[in-house]
């Protein structure tokens, strides 16, 4: 079960601090997910990076 749990307020200087924040949140989130849920949640955010860089690349 993937949790609902609300993304953590990154700093406009993004820190290590940051980054550790990013992590913990992303553990709690997928900690009880199934290998199919947490792969279904991987491609789904894999396939959001793929259009931002496509978009990038046709500008």
């Amino acid at each position: 079960m993937i949790h609902d749990i609300p993304k953590p307020e990154i700093s406009p200087n993004f820190s290590i601090d940051d980054i550790r924040k990013l992590r913990e949140w992303n553990y709690e989130r997928l900690k009880d997910a199934s290998i199919e849920e947490y792969l279904t949640d991987s491609r789904k955010e894999m396939e959001k990076f793929n259009n931002l860089i496509s978009a990038a690349a046709n500008c």
